[in-house]
């Protein structure tokens, strides 16, 4: 979750450090550090709270020199402070750091009685001193003797006085690339944040250790010298800046149309779909029984949905689990088991956790995520990319309905490999997504609405959201923009759970969001709606153009679609009412409190 950054080159290294640490903002973070080295010498300068802080102090300070390396931290060990604040120290050596070492504090009691003293509460610090514990010259041989005592998932990004022009990483379970240059080379956690300077990429695998100069990079697997291909990336640098828009998010809502046809695209032929990365023959397809999705937070709701895909063009039973409890619990797998891990970032802690835990047990893996090459991705036996482009927003828009239709996909791939569906069904199916893009276009263009609607509704403490059905999942995911992006109270429920205990919050100052368009349950959703109107609710509907609610406050209308699609388009004004809300209160929408892009600690 935090962010790294590092440069060796010719150029002067703190401004392109800077520059990538604004870029990686979105990954959250309390704290921000800079050092950089010259001639031997190294300079550090270390803030507390957001970057623009650390900014004004570079302002008045000079940091010398052609490498270095920065960071954003979001506290895991030791509160939020310029002590505990990346880069740390240990004599000549100077590193950043993401992840957590689980057995610091053994390490660090082992440092100390050898005469180590420590300055912060991270356990950062003990990697510094263990680095300096084992250094006898080679700074390489040093990092790598120290990353054997280590235990725990992280990445780290280190220089010393006396290697120069030289920055060693790490990766274990914690993302690190490595970019390329002329005669110059990035390190950053991801993409986004050197994407202005280059394209081209090294993906460092699990246990990778890598000697980073500026004309070469020398990667080492268990200390055998190896190669990692260098990939380029079609991002532009434009992709991950705003675009105009006020925020990323907003930016981000707008892309989604794009992004579900970059996603769509080259998947489908005459008939049959096409998922050319699956990597299963057709006999493991035909041997899976049984399927469990995996996923945290909104990627858990599209993985809700993608229950009612499968099941329904597959006809194949499936679990959805969040990734954090399934871990933990006892798993019934055999090699018929599927498991489908959905990760925006290919790098959720529990959502790869759970997967590596599912292939010991003789699973079968097909991911779905959004970025090539992250650890889920690599881990899976076949993966399903989404095609979003980078999503700096903290609150997933894109990443989300790009989700839903790789899901779609996959529930109509593993229907006709199961020969539940004929290619006259998948051309239908595929005719309908592939209209649904300029439907959402549709939706779009009433936002000037929902500015309204947040003046008259920010005050309110809390909401209720009811959906039914494929739209339940898109209840929960209101209720979950809404609270973490303004910071009001907000519970998301099946609409005909409400009599059994929601019903009774309900009176004339609880706003209640429906999602009333049409589907095989919508008279049973608008009994649900008449008894939040018979107790005074205030309800706001999003509906079609010929069923719009009399009694509603509020009418958002979108196009009527197939049922099955419907929360792709449903999905985009709970973006809108929690965007909106939370931009009139003030709040920090791209980055709100306590929370990260990507969690990659447990």
């Amino acid at each position: 979750m935090c962010g790294i950054v590092g440069y060796t080159g010719s150029r002067a290294a703190m401004p392109i450090i800077l520059e990538g640490l604004k870029r990686l903002e979105y990954r959250g973070y309390d704290s921000a550090g800079i050092a950089t080295m010259q001639d031997g010498n190294c300079s550090t300068i270390k803030e507390k709270g957001k970057l623009m802080n650390l900014e004004k102090l570079l302002a008045s300070s000079h940091l010398p020199g052609s490498m270095g390396i920065g960071h954003t931290r979001w506290a895991t060990h030791g509160k939020p402070s310029v002590s505990n604040a990346h880069p740390h120290q240990s004599d000549n050596i100077y590193l950043v750091h993401n992840g957590i070492i689980e057995n610091h504090k053994k390490l660090k009691a082992s440092l100390e009685k050898e005469g180590y003293t420590f300055l912060s509460q991270t356990d950062t610090e003990v990697i510094a001193h263990l680095i300096r514990k084992h250094y006898q010259g080679d700074f390489l041989e040093a990092v790598m003797a120290a990353v054997k005592q280590l235990k725990g998932a992280f990445s780290i990004v280190a220089m010393d006085t006396m290697t120069p022009q030289s920055i060693v990483c790490v990766k274990k379970e914690s993302p690190l690339v490595i970019g390329t240059g002329a005669d110059e080379h990035f390190i950053a956690s991801d993409i986004p944040a050197v994407l202005s300077h280059t394209r081209d990429f090294q993906f460092l695998e699990d246990g990778d250790i890598a000697l980073v100069t500026p004309g070469s990079v020398q990667i080492y697997h268990n200390g055998v010298l190896v190669e990692r291909p260098v990939k380029t990336v079609s991002w532009s640098p434009s992709a991950a800046e705003k675009g105009g828009y006020k925020h990323f998010m907003l930016k981000e809502i707008y892309e989604q149309p794009r992004a579900i046809r970059d996603t769509l695209m080259g998947k489908h032929d005459d008939g049959e779909i096409l998922l050319s990365d699956i990597h299963l023959s057709d006999g493991d397809l035909a041997a899976v029984e049984r399927i469990q999705l995996v996923a945290c937070g909104t990627s858990w709701h599209a993985a809700m949905i993608g229950k009612y895909y499968i099941e329904k063009y597959a006809a194949i039973p499936v679990e959805v689990d969040i990734a954090s409890e399934y871990r933990y619990r006892p798993k019934i797998i055999n090699p018929t088991t599927l498991v489908v891990p959905v990760s925006q970032s290919g790098e959720t802690a529990d959502t790869l956790a759970a997967l590596k835990d599912a292939k010991q047990l003789g699973a079968k893996v097909i991911c779905i995520c959004n970025v090539v090459d992250s650890s889920i991705a690599r881990e899976s036996h076949g993966v399903l990319y989404t095609n979003a482009g980078p999503e700096i927003g903290v609150a997933s828009t894109k990443a989300f309905t790009t989700q839903l239709a790789a899901l779609y996909l996959l529930a109509l791939f593993l229907g006709q490999k199961c020969g539940h569906l004929k290619a006259k069904d998948i051309k239908r199916k595929f005719k309908a997504i592939e209209a649904l893009p300029e439907q959402m276009e549709q939706v779009l263009s009433d936002e000037p609405r929902y500015t309204e609607f947040a003046r008259n509704f920010h005050n309110h403490q809390d909401f209720l959201f009811l959906g039914r059905s494929y739209n339940f999942p898109i209840a929960l995911e209101g209720a979950l923009k809404l609270k973490e992006i303004s910071y009001i109270h907000a519970e998301g429920y099946a609409a005909g759970e409400m009599k059994h205990g929601p019903i009774a919050l309900i009176d004339k100052e609880m706003p209640v969001v429906v999602v009333a368009t049409a589907s095989e349950v919508y008279e049973k959703t608008i009994s649900n709606i008449e008894e939040v109107m018979a107790r005074n609710g205030l309800v706001i509907a999003i509906t079609n153009p010929d069923n719009q609610l009399s009694g509603a406050v509020e009418n958002f209308v979108v196009p009527e679609v197939d049922e099955e699609l419907s929360p792709l388009v449903n999905a985009i004004p709970m973006q809108f009412l929690a965007y909106h809300i939370a931009d009139y209160k003030g709040c920090d929408v791209d980055q709100p409190r306590n929370l990260a892009k990507s969690v990659t600690v447990e």
